[in-house]
């Protein structure tokens, strides 16, 4: 009688433990089964993120976030954080959009004016005219896809090799249209302050040569943009983002950040470097020349600040942008950059009227009063 009751105390004991056990080891194979990879967006565009693993149920999860996983990746953007404030403003879906859609309607026309129309006595001048009107027109008819998608609410439905190819050509022909003018710019400083050099050159043959070589600079400059993901999903905010938002801290895009600041000095600051170098001493030279080339220096001016005022502010603010993203992880700078890069497309669009101005300034006439004034003085050839 004594010993029985110890017995079924031990039995049922061991029934309680098994049981414990058991729903333990059910339960920890249910969150093993409802494991999910979220990758976490903190904020737009290029933007810095990161990527880590949580074991939870899927009822604790936002319904936007259940369906993700390592074969359908999304990106976590909720529409208080900075990305979410950027994607659905009025900024990208309607402001944005609308400078573009100007641009196009100028800038398209126009150029197709230089290439069809337009009549330059100089070869060499004709050449760069028309590769700065080739890569403004690419630029400018680019923009269409990018027109719908802002105007969709920023949701990309072209798929992800569409939106590598259009933001590989947006950002070549940007490039390219500045290296042009930086091209034009040299030209000039040639023809004004070493008119016997520049008489000796193969001026055609070297247009072509510099406009081709410029093409295959960017041409493969860009090739990064075509070989990274660009488009991504934003489940919480039901559309697919094209550019805008990227996990830079993967192993994809780690490379993205120092290799966009490199474009963007090579891409921005060597033109605008040549084209400050070379206005100001072409302005320097004229006007000691003794000639009143007033018309000239105006339209050359012109031309310079036009360049700055269209390519600076999108060039600082990219180049900050991402100088903060490399040492402090902060990119909220990016929907300012965002707007700058319109000025960028207005420039597309007045390039064909500044070549019509160029093309009468009568640069053939400059070019023979500069050499005669040097002939008559040996000591200043050189």
């Amino acid at each position: 009688m004594w010993r029985r009751p110890v017995r079924d105390s031990t039995v049922l004991t061991g029934i309680l433990l098994s049981l414990t056990l058991g729903l333990s080891l059910q339960k920890n194979e249910n969150v093993s089964k409802t494991k999910i990879t979220i990758l976490d967006v903190l904020k737009p565009k290029t933007f810095n993120s990161r990527t880590f693993h949580i074991n939870i149920t899927a009822e604790a999860l936002p319904p936007c976030l259940v369906r993700i996983s390592p074969d359908n990746p999304g990106l976590d953007v909720k529409l208080e954080d900075p990305a979410g404030a950027y994607t659905k403003g009025l900024l990208s879906t309607r402001v944005i959009p609308t400078a573009y859609l100007l641009a196009m309607a100028v800038g398209i026309p126009s150029n197709l004016y230089i290439l069809i129309c337009l009549r330059v006595r100089a070869s060499s001048t004709a050449v760069l005219y028309q590769s700065l009107a080739i890569s403004d027109l690419l630029l400018l008819l680019s923009l269409a896809l990018r027109v719908h998608y802002h105007l969709n609410g920023n949701n990309w439905v072209f798929g992800d090799a569409t939106c590598r190819l259009v933001t590989a050509c947006f950002y070549g022909n940007v490039y390219c249209s500045a290296h042009t003018i930086a091209c034009v710019s040299l030209k000039s400083y040639l023809a004004v302050t070493r008119p016997f050099l520049y008489r000796r050159l193969p001026k055609t043959a070297w247009a072509v040569g510099t406009s081709l070589g410029v093409w295959a600079l960017f041409g493969v400059a860009v090739v990064p943009e075509l070989l990274v993901r660009q488009s991504y999903k934003l489940p919480c905010l039901g559309l697919t983002t094209c550019h805008d938002i990227l996990p830079l801290e993967e192993h994809s895009h780690a490379l993205m950040v120092p290799y966009r600041l490199a474009l963007v000095f090579l891409g921005f600051l060597v033109p605008f470097v040549i084209c400050a170098c070379t206005h100001v001493a072409v302005v320097r030279h004229l006007g000691h020349s003794g000639l009143d080339w007033t018309p000239f220096i105006r339209v050359s001016t012109l031309i310079f600040l036009i360049f700055t005022v269209c390519f600076s502010p999108s060039g600082l603010l990219h180049i900050t942008h991402y100088i903060r993203l490399l040492a402090i992880r902060e990119d909220w700078l990016y929907g300012y950059y965002s707007a700058a890069v319109c000025l960028c497309c207005f420039h597309s669009c007045l390039d064909p009227f500044l070549c019509i101005l160029m093309s009468k300034t009568t640069a053939s006439k400059l070019h023979l009063a500069s050499i005669r004034r040097i002939s008559h003085r040996p000591a200043a050839l050189e």
